[in-house]
């Protein structure tokens, strides 16, 4: 199949690849693109809807307005677009009303890793004569493809997962902090961890990213995690939810972000919360001199 593709960033780019491994044909827009998979041609953005499906897989609701405005403008109305950025439900959903293509969302959960190897998993708002459509597409860069209800509902289950994320990254960091100032060995600390009722796949794949951030690639940078945490807690005000835990971890993130860690893992808000530790501690020095 002619598949049109938008963002070959640190995700997009091993998703188009694995398209291609699957045989389809990818034509794509990225014009920051240094380098791009074997086998995909760069295109302009309205040449991504001359086959009956695209994908978009962008950092935020702004490029992806604009993406869908110059690229789908003259799209037949039967042309399927896949937002598998994270943009939140309402980007989605206005989309779709204006759009003169059909517009669903497919956001996704996982690494930079579990892409390349195609083991990341989909959530996907969208009719069920749609789903029915790209759900075998989807399954050429994923390992599972959950239909989550109409269009928006993807992008919810998305914030919903990443919100959790964000406690448990975070709920790590803090457990590690005690067992650290505890004396404890972290290596030992993270076995109890990762076989305890805790230890979910997060909490081992992450292990390196934790104990050896120095030298461990960026999975999830803070930056992206702390703009799908943002839109979460938008949501949650929009329905009159209280989250505190979603907010204590944002604050962190907060954190992170202005203290330089924007473009480094998720995994650092334990370096923040050392800094933090350092900082109290001299202080309370200062207090006594």
């Amino acid at each position: 199949m002619q598949i049109g593709f938008a963002g070959l960033g640190r995700m997009g780019y091993p998703m188009a690849a694995n398209l291609v491994a699957a045989g389809h044909s990818v034509f794509a827009f990225d014009p920051a693109a240094s380098d791009i998979p074997d086998g995909v041609r760069l295109v302009e953005p309205a040449e991504l809807a001359r086959g009956p499906v695209s994908i978009s897989m962008l950092p935020n609701g702004p490029t992806t307005r604009q993406l869908v405005s110059d690229g789908l403008c003259d799209a037949p109305a039967d042309h399927l677009h896949v937002v598998m950025g994270t943009v939140g439900p309402d980007v989605v959903r206005d989309l779709a009303e204006r759009s003169a293509a059909q517009i669903i969302d497919a956001p996704v959960s996982g690494s930079v890793a579990m892409a390349q190897s195609a083991a990341i998993t989909t959530m996907v708002g969208a009719s069920a004569q749609q789903f029915a459509i790209i759900q075998p597409i989807l399954a050429a860069m994923t390992a599972a493809q959950f239909h989550a209800g109409p269009v928006g509902a993807g992008s919810i289950a998305k914030l919903a997962v990443n919100t959790v994320l964000a406690g448990l990254s975070e709920a790590i960091a803090e457990g590690l902090l005690i067992a650290e100032h505890g004396g404890l060995d972290l290596d030992s600390f993270y076995d109890i961890l990762s076989a305890g009722a805790v230890g979910a796949p997060y909490v081992g794949y992450k292990r390196d990213a934790f104990l050896s951030p120095s030298t461990t690639p960026v999975a999830a940078p803070v930056s992206l995690i702390q703009k799908d945490l943002t839109l979460a807690l938008e949501l949650a005000d929009r329905h009159g939810l209280d989250l505190p835990g979603a907010r204590a971890a944002n604050d962190v993130l907060t954190d992170a972000v202005s203290t330089g860690f924007a473009s480094a893992d998720m995994a650092e808000v334990l370096t923040v919360l050392k800094h933090k530790v350092a900082a109290t501690s001299a202080n309370l020095v200062d207090a006594h001199v």
